[in-house]
């Protein structure tokens, strides 16, 4: 499945008299591509131990970046997106568990390098510079220090007991305990004291037509239920830039979806394979595409035929009047023009 796409825009202008539809993708796109917005999220693996939370740059934990698409539905800032978009991490069954390994995996190798000694301070450092040393096979209350005596072979005949002349067997055990007791037993950090987890480094956006400039975002909400992939951002300073004149008016999604019929138009707005198409010699662009309905809603979603892939994943889909009709969010990577949205009415729920 693509990583998903979007849904979302549709605007009517109105008169005294009558609402008038935009009627043309040209006239869709000019009213708006200012409201449509490329999302950035960075995430990351963290580590808390005792409190202390770091970020974990080690081999195994690297920095992800993806891209999405967005789009404002307020002056407020509120941008309307994908939850996959925002929470990566649990975007599928095969994903969550991809993840969940890596977890088990990290704080396993954490506990078996990190001993009780090491400051938190240096919990980091001491990690970074002592990764290639650590293992999956960690056994609570067994440490990379335990002392195992050596395999090399000794000169004494096979079959036989060597005794010194001048030692007895009971000064033999002895030294060998005497041995034993020198050397340092390590005192691992407890497994159960360690928690690892993804989270976001930082999400912003860019606006259409900017030059690579980026805008802070926080994550306010996204869908509790699993069949929705929806979610809520809203820009640090909580304000919708002035260059956004028409945000994308949800009072006017067309809210009953069995009013969506094959054959009828869609068109979507948004940044399908992100930074790759969206820059531009003259700045960041949005992209139009359109087709048309494929089948009827589910009552979750509608599949129509407008070409997308990964980076798309929440952008606005209309109908020919302009108005939102879904929210992109998946496709079939195999071929092209198999694509689905979530359909509008689940927007008022969330």
């Amino acid at each position: 499945m693509l990583s998903a796409a979007g849904f979302f825009g549709f605007k009517y202008f109105k008169t005294e008299t009558k609402t008038v539809c935009l009627g043309t993708d040209t006239k869709i796109y000019d009213t708006y591509k200012d409201a449509v917005v490329l999302v950035k999220h960075k995430y990351g693996y963290f580590a808390k131990i005792n409190g202390k939370e770091f970020q974990l740059n080690v081999e195994d934990a690297k920095e992800e970046t993806i891209y999405g698409t967005g789009f404002f539905v307020d002056a407020n800032g509120s941008m309307l997106t994908n939850k996959h978009v925002l929470q990566p991490w649990n975007s599928s069954d095969e994903e969550t568990e991809k993840v969940n390994t890596t977890i088990s995996n990290l704080r396993m190798k954490v506990a078996s390098i990190l001993t009780k000694d090491v400051s938190e301070d240096q919990y980091e450092s001491f990690i970074d510079s002592n990764w290639s040393h650590a293992s999956v096979s960690y056994d609570e209350g067994e440490g990379e220090g335990d002392y195992e005596e050596s395999d090399e072979e000794t000169s004494e005949p096979a079959g036989e007991e060597f005794v010194s002349s001048n030692e007895t067997p009971a000064d033999t055990a002895q030294a060998s305990t005497d041995i034993a007791a020198s050397i340092p037993v390590k005192d691992y950090v407890s497994i159960d004291e360690i928690e690892v987890y993804v989270k976001t480094i930082n999400i912003e956006v860019a606006l259409h037509n900017s030059d690579n400039e980026w805008l802070t975002c926080e994550i306010k909400k996204v869908s509790e239920d699993t069949n929705i992939d929806l979610g809520i951002l809203q820009l640090a300073d909580q304000q919708t830039p002035a260059s956004v004149t028409n945000v994308i008016n949800l009072d006017n999604a067309v809210d009953d979806d069995k009013s969506l019929a094959p054959g009828q138009k869609a068109i979507m707005v948004g940044y399908p394979l992100g930074m790759d198409l969206a820059q531009t010699n003259s700045g960041i662009k949005v992209q139009l595409y359109n087709g048309q309905i494929s089948k009827e809603s589910d009552g979750n979603t509608i599949q129509y035929s407008i070409t997308s892939t990964h980076g798309a994943s929440g952008a606005p889909v209309f109908n020919e009047c302009g108005q939102l009709i879904a929210v992109n969010f998946s496709g079939v990577d195999q071929v092209q023009g198999i694509n689905f949205g979530i359909v509008a009415k689940h927007v008022h729920a969330l």
